[in-house]
This record gives C-alpha cells, sequence and structure tokens, in this order.
C-alpha cells in the first residue's frame, strides 16, 4: 500500500489552489515484514547486481565514475533473501561448534560479522559489498586490513569515501571506536533513499518476538538477554546518518 500526502481541493479553494506552485506527490512505500525479512519475492534489477531499482541505477552510476578514475567495481554480495542468511548462520554455527567453541560462544563470533537470519540488512535489495576487481588478492578479499595502508583496495576505499555519497551509498558499519555490534566493514556500503526508511520500519515491528518465532540451527541457545543486545548494538549502532 502507498501513503500519500495531497491536498483536499474543496470547491471553495479550487481557484486559489489552481495558482499555487505545484509541487511532486510524496510518495512513502510501505514494506511488509516478510519483505524486510527476506522471506518475500521482491524485484531485482541487473545480472551480477540484484538490487532494487533506485539503488541499482545508482550502482551502476557510481560504478561507471570509478571506472573512468581506474576502478572496476566488482559486487561480492547484495541481496540475501532469508534462506540464504539461514544458510551462512547455520554453516557457521555448526564449523564453529565442532571445532570445539560453546555454542553461546560460536554465536558470538558469528555475530561479529554475520547476521541472525531475518534481521540482515542484505534482504532489503539496498546493501551492496564491493571491491576493486583490478588489484589481485589471495585469500578472503573481505577483510579490513586490505581496505587499509598499502592494501590492494586501499586507493579504491579512498575514492568511496570521497565520491561514494554522491551516488547516495553510505558505509554502514563504520571504523569508530565508539561503535558496537558487527567490526568495521570497509567494503558494506547502503542506498540511503531506501533502507533508512526500511529500517524505520523495522524498527517499528517487534524484532525479538520475530526472532523468536523463527527456527534455525543454534537459535535455541538465543536468550532475551542476548536478544535485545544485539537489536541494540548490530542492528542499530551504525553510521548514524543511516539512522
Amino acid at each position: 500500500m502507498l501513503r500519500r500526502s495531497f491536498l483536499k481541493k474543496t470547491s471553495g479553494a479550487s481557484v486559489a489552489l489552481a495558482s499555487l506552485p505545484l509541487f511532486p506527490i510524496t510518495v512513502e512505500k510501505e514494506y511488509s515484514t516478510k519483505e524486510l525479512m527476506g522471506q518475500a519475492d521482491i524485484e531485482l534489477f541487473g545480472e551480477g547486481i540484484n538490487l532494487r531499482k533506485e539503488a541499482h541505477d545508482a550502482f551502476v552510476a557510481m560504478k561507471k565514475a570509478a571506472y573512468s578514475e581506474g576502478f572496476d567495481v566488482k559486487m561480492i554480495s547484495s541481496y540475501r533473501s532469508f534462506e540464504r542468511q539461514k544458510a551462512i548462520f547455520e554453516r557457521k554455527f555448526i564449523r564453529y561448534t565442532e571445532d570445539g567453541l560453546k555454542p553461546m560462544d560460536a554465536i558470538l563470533k558469528i555475530v561479529e560479522y554475520s547476521t541472525i537470519p531475518g534481521t540482515s540488512r542484505h534482504h532489503w535489495g539496498t546493501e551492496i559489498d564491493i571491491i576493486d576487481g583490478n588489484p589481485k588478492s589471495s585469500g578472503d578479499v573481505l577483510v579490513p586490513e586490505k581496505f587499509e595502508g598499502d592494501g590492494p583496495f586501499a586507493p579504491f576505499k579512498k575514492w568511496l569515501d570521497e565520491n561514494s555519497k554522491k551516488f547516495d551509498f553510505h558505509i554502514v558499519y563504520t571504523d569508530s571506536i565508539l561503535r558496537k555490534g558487527f567490526k568495521y566493514e570497509p567494503w558494506h556500503y547502503s542506498y540511503a533513499p531506501l533502507s533508512i526508511p526500511m529500517l524505520e520500519q523495522f524498527r517499528q515491528r517487534n524484532i525479538l518476538k520475530l526472532i523468536s518465532n523463527e527456527n534455525f540451527e543454534g537459535c535455541e541457545h538465543f536468550t532475551t538477554a542476548f536478544l535485545k543486545d544485539y537489536i541494540h548494538n548490530n542492528i542499530l549502532d551504525i553510521n548514524p546518518y543511516l539512522l
């Protein structure tokens, strides 16, 4: 359902309104809970891009601008469904516990970088994990050290710092020493015009209850205290611009 702000016309005001300047109608989309949790089919755009239309168009424009300055923006991850996030979480939980970690310690290790299924911003079709595809890099490319100092993606990160906001993409998990929750992710950017209202609507839900109603490997070890901390620190302690 779309909510629209509009002027009510009355017979007595018709002439006066006709002389007023016209302003665009403000349209605010309402997102369903399943949509916000990655459990609904949404329209995605771009082969290998997989973003909502507005985010896709902004990403393509940013990619072109970066290419003109010698960077080949490579998409590592964008939209992820609930089931995909569930598979990531369960795979890590099983691996960590098989390596000897206690269940809660394994969960705490998982949420250093990975989200609980249903709470990922990547469910929204507004998020991108990106690198520069030009430099050679072995091993895991999504590690902060590769975006710093003499790291292969450091020049690209500098370009993003100076230019990403022009395309409405903002870093989510900053390197602020005051921030809690997920660790610093210099590769993760969010398309703010869509993700800000989506987060606003998501936080109006009973997120604790939504998580508790789902069933996946390891969730039986969640406590109310852990989930409250997770919501406050991992979901909401982000770049203030995106709140």
